[in-house]
């Protein structure tokens, strides 16, 4: 269970930066890794401008519901980012879609977010009775 850190991308400096992280589970690859390889040129620069305004605390295009954020994407079919809060400063990408498969999309979010919680949990506990 990991975070995976975006090194090659530029933050300017701001009290107000936050970082954004790939959410990677058992070594694989990104959920958010695999949708964005397949996006168009076109949707893959709109989707790379939201995570730079993420990037800067701009969340004016995401709402807010049972656990994760939608960033919405006013482009062609409306397309969306699935996130999640890690603290204060970090967010987490869960993947991503389209209009069309929404419900689909949050759903699997959702379970991810869910999983990479409790895989967390379970570590931290595990981590403690190792100190006892």
């Amino acid at each position: 269970t990991s975070l995976n850190r975006d090194k090659s991308t530029f933050m300017l400096p701001s009290k107000f930066n936050y970082s954004v992280e790939e959410l990677t589970l058992d070594g694989t690859d990104s959920p958010y890794s695999k949708w964005f390889r397949e996006l168009s040129p076109d949707v893959a620069a709109k989707v790379a401008t939201a995570k730079l305004r993420m990037q800067l605390g701009n969340f004016c295009n995401v709402d807010w519901f049972r656990g994760i954020g939608e960033y919405k994407i006013h482009y062609g079919s409306g397309w969306r980012i699935y996130i999640a809060k890690e603290g204060d400063r970090i967010i987490v990408l869960l993947g991503g879609g389209s209009k069309k498969r929404q419900q689909n999309d949050i759903d699997r979010a959702v379970a991810l977010w869910k999983e990479y919680k409790q895989l967390k949990s379970a570590q931290r506990i595990s981590k403690d009775q190792g100190r006892e």
